[in-house]
């Protein structure tokens, strides 16, 4: 009898060497860090010039319109308006360090959701 020949096995997903041209989960997740951070920068700086202010959490002042566009706007630069304000209460303020410990924690989770967010809506084009 011939013996047939098998098909090369398939990675198991909890093999830690990975497979050839595949992303690990940990490149996954600070890929889609920083893809969140990049969209977050380049919002925050397009709102900067178009507005000639830097965007922030008190819309209320505004008019409606440029109240929906600022929403719209920090669901990308929220992680950016985070930081500036922690980083302002820390050297302005004297905050605490936990107080930009945990604002840094919110910023990069936002990040990740923007970025696979992001990401997902790029790769299903």
């Amino acid at each position: 009898m011939e013996s047939k020949p098998t098909a090369p096995r398939a990675a198991r997903s909890d093999d830690n060497r990975g497979v050839a041209g595949h992303m690990s989960v940990f490149g996954a997740f600070f890929f889609s860090i920083a893809t969140g951070f990049v969209a977050a920068g380049l919002a925050s700086s397009f709102y900067r010039l178009v507005t000639n202010k830097p965007p922030s959490f008190q819309l209320t002042s505004e008019p409606m319109i440029l109240q929906l566009v600022g929403v719209l706007t920090l669901v990308f630069a929220g992680p950016t308006v985070i930081l500036r304000n922690a980083l302002r209460a820390q050297v302005f303020e004297n905050r605490p360090p936990v107080w930009m410990l945990l604002s840094s924690c919110i910023a990069v989770m936002w990040s990740f959701l923007s970025g696979v967010f992001l990401i997902g809506v790029l790769l299903s084009a």
